[in-house]
């Protein structure tokens, strides 16, 4: 079955698997979305001084006085304007728009960078998965091996049954790990067909193709880099400063406005005016300035308080995302150290595991050593490079957050 899935997988080089994220991920979809949401927004406050026309009729029967049908004379045809003149909290929210949508660019670039990453760990990882899989399966058949050998030296009577039961034990183990690393291939393939749009079962990782990942200083402060180039960082202090701006604009309600407002309408003779006015004539219209002083308004300057306690709360969860980052990064950066070396014990152990099985393999041709001794150094071997694997995996995962971090994953990815 892994052969005949191996065979209909498509080769997926590194770089086209981000590419396809890019273009099909869900959250930059969403990411996008905002944007023109925030745009949108935007040009609403904007256009308001622009003049607003409305077209319609209020036609309808009149018995008496002619009353207003929702506030309007009846008419036969009507042509309504408004824009505003003056309106210095229209004026602030106009800013504080334009910031949210500048800020939502930011958002943008931080699920970019999110989606290039969650695309790499989910490469990176299946490719190390994959690469597991072939070292688990010469374990199994180290094992299944040494089951044979210990079954025949026990119908010998040399080994005993315990003896039998313990390869029996490694081979179970080892088609254990097989069906537990087949199991995780599968999920992060879904992953990533769900990422890139590619069919699962189609997906093979091309190790080749995974550039080289920068080598990290630990004497280079990562931290302030983070600050200055972390688009969450941005985006949080953007998103602050938007909310004091409206702040300001609440409190500018109470401030004079001024409108320009029009208003067209022909009026029809059956609805009574003339029985009800000296002169009357179809056609009329007025234009001028709709001028408000607010005096009293209680609940207005509640709301602008309000929005001064939501601005305040921006400003801390600004500087609390701030300081998640920096400690996030030196905590990446200090964890790559430990990796790194974790990594290098994991290739020492395993070059070692490695040199024990060409002196085992020299001692079966000399006649001292059994098969038995040879198949266990094979799976010791064979164990290592796995452990190995996995620690070359966990420093990449590290390395790769990192860049996220300080903003040059994409530099990395896409070079």
């Amino acid at each position: 079955m892994l052969l005949a899935a191996v065979a209909g997988a498509e080769p997926v080089p590194f770089r086209r698997a981000i590419d396809l994220a890019l273009r099909h991920s869900g959250v930059m979809g969403m990411a996008v979305a905002d944007q023109q949401r925030a745009h949108a927004s935007y040009q609403e406050l904007r256009n308001m001084y622009l003049p607003q026309v409305t077209l319609g009729s209020g036609l309808g029967y009149s018995y008496g006085y002619p009353m207003s049908i929702e506030g309007s004379a009846p008419t036969i045809f009507n042509v309504d304007t408004r824009q505003f003149l003056i309106n210095p909290a229209n004026h602030k929210f106009s800013m504080a728009a334009k910031l949210d949508w500048n800020a939502s660019s930011l958002n943008l670039q931080d699920k970019r960078n999110q989606t290039i990453l969650d695309t790499a760990i989910a490469y990176t990882e299946l490719d190390k998965q994959t690469a597991t899989l072939h070292v688990l399966q010469q374990e199994e058949q180290a094992a299944a091996r040494m089951e044979q050998i210990t079954g025949d030296r026990v119908q010998a009577g040399v080994d005993s049954d315990v003896v039998l039961t313990r390869a029996k034990l490694a081979t179970a183990r080892a088609r254990l790990r097989i069906a537990q690393i087949e199991g995780a291939a599968d999920v992060l393939r879904m992953h990533l067909s769900q990422l890139t749009g590619l069919p699962a079962d189609t997906i093979e990782t091309v190790t080749e193709s995974i550039p080289r990942l920068p080598e990290i200083s630990q004497d280079e402060d990562m931290a302030k880099k983070a600050l200055d180039s972390s688009p969450a960082a941005k985006f949080a202090d953007a998103t602050a400063r938007a909310k004091k701006i409206r702040a300001e604009g609440e409190h500018r309600t109470l401030y004079p406005q001024v409108d320009l407002a029009g208003s067209y309408g022909m009026f029809a003779k059956f609805n009574n005016f003339e029985d009800f006015f000296k002169k009357f004539q179809r056609n009329n219209a007025s234009i001028g300035l709709s001028i408000r002083f607010p005096l009293l308004d209680f609940a207005g300057r509640a709301h602008a308080e309000a929005a001064d306690a939501e601005a305040l709360r921006a400003r801390h969860e600004a500087q609390g995302v701030k300081d998640q980052i920096s400690s996030d990064t030196l905590k990446l950066q200090r964890a790559v150290r430990q990796l790194a070396a974790a990594r290098e014990v994991a290739r020492l152990e395993h070059e070692l595991a490695r040199g024990e099985v060409d002196a085992v393999n020299a001692k079966v041709q000399a006649g001292t050593a059994s098969l038995r001794d040879q198949e266990e150094a094979r799976a010791t071997e064979a164990d290592k490079y796995s452990q190995f694997l996995d620690a070359d995996y966990e420093l990449s995962k590290a390395q790769m957050q990192l860049l996220t971090m300080t903003g040059d994953i994409e530099g990395w990815a896409l070079k």
